[in-house]
């Protein structure tokens, strides 16, 4: 499978400006004929405007359905629409939300772990599931940023079968490294391919890094974005996932009767 990740800059709090951005993003990539786009965390608003989240925010992931959806279905091509700002039932999610190639809504992911350190927690409400999906008859994971330091989340995943995680995020600049450490390592001991669509530019005083990756089940490093606005695209072959989980067979051999969480 092609993947491209849209290392999008987004205006802060400016949803209408974001969604034209993102619709002329996704239309540049689909011209290279991918077959799943993927967006960043929280393009719609940034991350984040506290003052009037909620009035900024989607309603039931609403605007992303039609535009995004529509986009999906006339493009002929898979998108991973990031993660946006969302209400629902009068709380404030970060919510992901992907679309087959026909347009359907595939998956709907609430983001479990909230950034606590950056206050995350007193806007949002975390999701309370796990979640899976086919493309292309594929099976992937969507986890957002802070997710990625949580490894029972993808363990849980990838237990029951994961040929692709995809991290959307606004991850800072001064953390990049981390980040690319902790992808790798979900991908190794997940054997799947991993990759990370992240964000750029600055909001206030954080500068959000860039640097999207995507790594094989081996933990080679198939592409690598810089740190500005970039259109990161990365070919995945999944043909060899079988025959690397036979040769070292991780989940064949687990414990978890021992295991205690």
């Amino acid at each position: 499978m092609k993947f491209s990740l849209i290392q999008m800059d987004m205006a802060l709090g400016a949803p209408d400006a974001n969604f034209a951005h993102a619709k002329d993003l996704i239309r540049e990539a689909a011209a290279e004929k991918p077959d799943a786009i993927v967006l960043p965390e929280t393009w719609n608003v940034g991350f984040f405007p506290r003052e009037n989240l909620a009035s900024l925010a989607d309603e039931n992931g609403a605007r992303v359905t039609e535009e995004l959806g529509a986009l999906a279905k006339e493009l002929q091509v898979n998108i991973v629409a990031g993660s946006v700002a969302n209400v629902k039932n009068g709380r404030v999610y970060n919510t992901s939300l992907t679309f087959d190639r026909q347009g359907n809504l595939v998956n709907e992911y609430d983001k479990t772990h909230l950034f606590s350190p950056m206050g995350e927690h007193e806007f949002f409400t975390p999701g309370n599931k796990v979640t899976r999906f086919k493309l292309d008859s594929y099976t992937c994971g969507v986890i957002i940023c802070y997710d990625i330091r949580f490894p029972e989340l993808i363990r849980t995943m990838s237990v029951q079968g994961l040929d692709f995680l995809i991290v959307v995020s606004q991850w800072p600049k001064v953390r990049v490294p981390q980040l690319g450490a902790l992808l790798r390592a979900r991908a190794i001991e997940n054997q799947c391919f991993a990759m990370v669509c992240n964000s750029c530019g600055t909001f206030g005083e954080t500068v959000y890094g860039g640097n999207s990756l995507v790594f094989d089940p081996l933990g080679v490093q198939l592409a690598e974005a810089g740190t500005g606005e970039e259109i990161l695209f990365a070919d995945c072959d999944p043909s060899g996932l079988r025959s690397i989980r036979e040769s070292i067979n991780v989940f064949r051999d687990r414990r978890p009767e021992l295991y205690r969480l």
